[in-house]
């Protein structure tokens, strides 16, 4: 849904609205921290920032189908890929904000740097009748049969991402694990959430794969659930932050970067169980330095994703 701050835009005036005075954001969220972050800087500096918030897929159709009339001025992603392939295409504009100095540098770049960073994990529901699970390869044991869930790496960038990673670390023993699980009567129900809610139901009781941070908010919230950083590794999935080379609002466009990685908007960050991208921010649950985090080749990932795609379809869907 877009929307300003005022909540009086529709996707119709955008092109008028466009000066000196007003930002156009797009983001993949989450919904809540896009509005808390275009309000907080709307009061700090009184630009008015319009904000369009969706699925990393459907913020980068919109970009293409803007192409030719290019109407955002700041685009934050869930997928760090996306970055890489829009800077390779000449859409990013370089910037480095002051305020970018304790990001790490795998999480910056020249033409962006995180928002934030989230990562994979095991989420458990303590309530069910099954042992807490410390490890990925746990699930294949009896006692989990037909109790887990994972998000389908098709639907979900991040599940692919995590596929990606085992892949990474454990070679081909990656997809013996991803055939055991299939063979303990794991389902694959569709995105993060379809595998989240029969947890979170008691259906299920434990998602192999899901996003960290919507987790330990709903454990905050009450929800019965723990998340689960296996000590053998897992994959983070940095939300890349960037100004479209083809702005107008130039200025405009690095305050709100600048006002992003600010420590009042790395506070907003954090707020939502996303690791703050600066390490001297704190955060709400553990940070980058507590896991373990398998470093994966994202431009080699990107290139085989059809691959990889078609391979988890052969070893866990279709088998």
């Amino acid at each position: 849904m877009l929307r300003t701050t005022a909540l009086a835009a529709s996707i119709g005036l955008l092109g008028t609205m466009a000066h000196a005075d007003t930002l156009t954001f797009y983001t993949a969220g989450p919904g809540g921290l896009a509005d808390a972050l275009a309000e907080a800087f709307e009061a700090e500096t009184g630009i008015t920032v319009n904000v369009f918030q969706a699925s990393t897929g459907q913020v980068m159709a919109r970009l293409e189908a803007e192409e030719a009339n290019p109407q955002a001025d700041v685009v934050v992603s869930a997928s760090w890929g996306s970055a890489e392939e829009m800077h390779a295409r000449g859409l990013l504009m370089e910037y480095t904000s002051a305020h970018a100095e304790t990001v790490p540098d795998f999480l910056k770049h020249s033409h962006y740097a995180a928002q934030g960073v989230s990562a994979l994990a095991m989420v458990w529901n303590s309530q069910s009748d099954v042992p807490r699970p410390e490890e990925w390869s746990d699930l294949t044991d009896e006692v989990y049969r037909d109790l887990v869930t994972m998000p389908d790496p098709s639907q979900s960038g991040a599940a692919f991402d995590l596929v990606a990673g085992l892949e990474a670390a454990m070679g081909d023993d990656a997809w013996d694990l991803l055939a055991a699980l299939a063979d303990n009567d794991m389902i694959v129900p569709g995105p993060n959430a379809a595998a989240l809610n029969p947890v979170l139901q008691g259906a299920k009781a434990v998602v192999f794969g899901a996003v960290d941070y919507i987790s330990y908010g709903q454990a905050a919230s009450g929800e019965s659930i723990e998340v689960i950083s296996p000590a053998s590794g897992t994959v983070i999935a940095p939300r890349p932050m960037m100004i479209l080379e083809s702005t107008a609002n130039a200025d405009s466009a690095r305050a709100f970067v600048d006002f992003v990685l600010s420590d009042a908007g790395q506070a907003l960050v954090a707020q939502t169980y996303l690791m703050p991208a600066r390490t001297d921010v704190e955060g709400l649950r553990p940070g980058i330095n507590d896991l373990t985090i398998i470093d994966v080749d994202a431009d080699a990932a990107t290139a085989r994703r059809d691959e990889i795609i078609a391979r988890f379809n052969e070893t866990v869907i279709n088998r």
